[in-house]
């Protein structure tokens, strides 16, 4: 990544992050690039000033969350935000049937009126699942991993 300071025609100064220099100039010739602040869509690269690291620089902060990443420590934006998502699904879960592997014929005898429509979870192959939202099944995939019921600790 190449990281631009980039200003708008109305004078304000951002980050522009690019795989390389040829992709700015790609977005910017395509209309792609807007000012955050106000939206005009005149960007150029402002004169480059030396980078000095300070405490509570955006830079900085990037840096350490990309390097906090590549040693495998999560930061804990991430951490928060998996948290939250886990125990938003562990609640759904609460009040859905684990069916293990026969989720796609159980959802489909849901579907097609076979049997009364309950709240289940299961697994399901990307076959399967593609197959049942080909159908019209209305199906969600979980964010977060969860283990059948036997495998709990």
């Amino acid at each position: 990544m190449i990281v631009f300071d980039l200003s708008c025609s109305e004078g304000h100064q951002f980050e522009g992050w690019f795989g390389s220099s040829d992709d700015f100039s790609e977005q910017k010739a395509a209309g792609l690039l807007s000012c955050p602040q106000c939206g005009c869509a005149q960007i150029g690269k402002a004169p480059m000033a030396p980078s000095v690291p300070a405490k509570g620089n955006a830079r900085t902060a990037d840096r350490t969350e990309t390097t906090q990443m590549a040693t495998g420590e999560m930061p804990a934006a991430v951490k928060q935000a998996l948290e939250t998502l886990a125990k938003a699904q562990a609640k759904a879960l609460e009040s859905s049937t684990w069916v293990g592997d026969k989720f796609a014929e159980k959802a489909r005898e849901m579907h097609y009126g076979e049997v009364d429509e309950a709240p289940i979870h299961g697994r399901a192959t990307r076959d399967e699942a593609e197959d049942m939202v080909a159908e019209g099944i209305a199906v969600a995939p979980l964010l977060v991993p969860v283990a059948p019921p036997e495998e709990l600790n």
